[in-house]
């Protein structure tokens, strides 16, 4: 629990769970405000829950939401007036506490000097400086607006590819003014989270604090971004406050889709239901394998597109891997509903997972997708598919290994940058906006119809890297991203299926078939995933070294030129 004491009588901090609550009272917290809305992030407690927590250690709560980069005079009055009632200290609370700090800035303004707020604000970490004409306009002092930040390249998103990005943007060009917007204080090495969840990884060896990953040079905004401006090439992050751009790089990743499946959250990490997709949860499904000795096993995979799509089957097969060892197969039903109709979207590769199906015994249900969780009941739902129609099935479970619907972010949904269904609409090929020619994305929230997998940014950030410095030169776009993809199926503990493949599901090993041939389990590909691959997020990805990974370039040749799109070039942004 991070608690920022900014005044005597106030203290921030970034989102609180219920079991906080207990912690901010032994710390002689002695009221609550929530300043965030429910729903703005998969992992967020919701506010009713916080609310009962505080009502049973007796302190008095209020909830005043504030939409991110939306702080207007109500909502100032509001607190100033929950200040006024309540005793302090009061904790106040929202996804990063810049808010809460925010609101209480404002809030103290017509009494207290901007210096004094800066400070109080700053000392712990909260940097209000771009509202200090605000804070003095509250004084009578003055009314201009101070001119937003503005930086040569903003990426927006501090996870694989938006750091991946700036170290790549830096090796080119060491002299590029670069901040990332971001407001976690910690970075997830998602793809280790199967194997914590097949007892493999600890859990805590998939983390590391954001600072430490943050490469040296780069600007850390701490604080999540709230809206765009093109017009005016700004983001506008969640305390109102803006940050101008020459390139901007949208890395927002995707939205994990918990509460589209009835039931599902109420129940997450009890009654047997378990996601190695949340840091959280991964190291339950490890004690439900291993404590399950009979019964049934369920394990879902939703609609695409998902993380990496091989995810749900490997935790499938590390847990049937150790029920075989136990010798408890023949006592485990297990069943893998697949909300698609194939087990994997790459043919070459069914083959050999098949032979684990047999294996394993597992019952392979194609087009059942996951509507309905009953934890109390242990019953899952199923909407299975026959032709046109759909009828519902309710299956009776022991263990439930849940990935969650997914989709891209509200902020994406609501920006002018995506599609119609909110991914950042991209050139699938140099990873530029279609109608912004200074935006650029990549990741797992980006449009192009690659797997959404770490070993996909890996190729993808040198593309928009080498692109960016281009379009801020007036130069030719000429890398090109091919659509690369891996996706280690960890078939059995000490065996991988390495699936590597381009776009249209071409395959593409990356080494010497003689040394590891992806369609058949090999024992060096487990080591690969085991040993290597971690090294190399950690070590290489955010080091911008780029083995294996260098963007292929087109010819320097006018015909090379017109062959881009108009947008391409770097010449036009369209409005």
């Amino acid at each position: 629990m991070d608690i920022r004491r900014i005044a005597p009588d106030f203290w921030a901090s970034p989102q609180i769970a219920p079991e906080d609550v207990g912690v901010a009272v032994a710390q002689g917290a002695r009221a609550i405000v929530c300043n965030r809305p429910d729903g703005e992030s998969e992992d967020q407690p919701a506010t009713a829950a916080i609310r009962a927590a505080a009502e049973a250690h007796g302190l008095p709560f209020r909830a005043i939401p504030v939409k991110p980069g939306q702080i207007g005079e109500q909502d100032v009055a509001a607190f100033r007036a929950a200040l006024d009632e309540l005793e302090g200290p009061v904790l106040a609370f929202c996804r990063t506490g810049s808010r809460s700090a925010t609101l209480w800035g404002l809030a103290k303004a017509p009494r207290l000097s901007a210096d004094a707020i800066l400070q109080a604000a700053g000392g712990v970490g909260y940097d209000l400086a771009p509202l200090r004409p605000r804070l003095e306009a509250s004084r009578g002092d003055v009314i201009a607006l101070a001119p937003a930040a503005r930086h040569d390249v903003v990426i927006v998103g501090g996870g694989a590819g938006g750091i991946s990005t700036a170290a790549s943007l830096l090796k080119r060009n060491p002299k590029l003014d670069i901040a990332i917007v971001e407001p976690r204080a910690e970075h997830y090495y998602q793809p280790g989270w199967t194997l914590v969840g097949g007892g493999v990884f600890n859990r805590a060896e998939t983390m590391r604090p954001m600072a430490e990953v943050m490469p040296a040079g780069v600007k850390w905004v701490r604080t999540a971004a709230a809206a765009f401006a093109p017009e005016k090439s700004q983001v506008v992050l969640e305390d109102g406050t803006r940050l101008g751009y020459r390139a901007l790089v949208l890395s927002p990743g995707l939205h994990l889709d918990w509460d589209a499946i009835d039931g599902l959250r109420e129940t997450l990490g009890a009654n047997g239901v378990t996601s190695n997709y949340m840091f959280d949860l991964a190291p339950y499904t490890w004690e439900l394998t291993q404590g399950l000795r009979s019964g049934r096993a369920i394990f879902t995979q939703p609609p695409m597109p998902i993380k990496c799509a091989g995810a749900p089957q490997k935790a499938m097969y590390l847990s049937a891997d150790h029920w075989t060892r136990e010798g408890r197969i023949g006592d485990v039903q297990i069943e893998f509903c697949n909300a698609g109709g194939v087990l994997f979207g790459v043919a070459d590769y069914v083959p050999a997972l098949m032979e684990y199906i047999r294996k394993y015994e597992v019952r392979l249900g194609l087009n059942e997708r996951l509507v309905a969780v009953d934890g109390p009941a242990r019953t899952a739902t199923f909407a299975v598919k026959d032709g046109d129609a759909e009828h519902m099935v309710e299956k009776p479970f022991d263990m439930l290994h849940v990935t969650p619907p997914q989709r891209p972010t509200d902020l994406m949904r609501a920006s002018p940058f995506g599609d119609a269904a909110g991914w950042v609409e991209v050139n699938h090929q140099t990873l530029q906006h279609v109608r912004y020619g200074d935006v650029f994305g990549l990741g797992d929230g980006c449009s192009a119809p690659n797997a959404k997998t770490a070993a996909a940014v890996r190729k993808q950030a040198p593309v928009v890297a080498e692109n960016i410095v281009a379009m801020l030169k007036g130069e030719a776009l000429r890398a090109v991203y091919d659509g690369y993809g891996s996706c280690p199926l960890t078939v059995e503990r000490g065996r991988i299926v390495l699936a590597e493949f381009l776009y249209g599901g071409k395959v593409q090993p990356s080494l010497p078939t003689w040394l590891i041939d992806g369609r058949r389990p090999s024992r060096l590909a487990w080591l690969l995933k085991e040993r290597m691959l971690p090294w190399l997020y950690w070590n290489g990805m955010f080091k911008a070294r780029e083995w294996l990974a260098r963007p292929t370039l087109l010819p320097m040749t006018p015909k090379a030129h017109e062959a881009l799109p108009a947008c391409e070039t770097g010449a036009a942004r369209a409005s």
